[in-house]
């Protein structure tokens, strides 16, 4: 069995699901089913809508640090 990009166990969020439609101030599925136990009948993920968590520098780092 293949591994899926950010792994198995992917929880459904409608943030990076393929049937999602992004408006000004809410997100809609273009297949309108319903939410039955947590979970959305319709939900098929798309990585290329996951955004990756930013990655922060600890400590004191200067521009000397990053000059080669």
């Amino acid at each position: 069995m293949r591994k899926k990009l950010f792994g198995n166990n992917i929880e459904p969020d409608c943030m990076y699901c393929e049937n999602a439609v992004f408006n000004k101030y809410d997100v809609f599925c273009k297949k309108s089913k319903g939410i039955r136990n947590g979970r959305c009948r319709s939900f098929k993920y798309d990585p290329l809508m996951r955004e990756p968590k930013s990655i922060s520098l600890r400590g004191n780092y200067t521009a000397e640090d990053f000059r080669l």
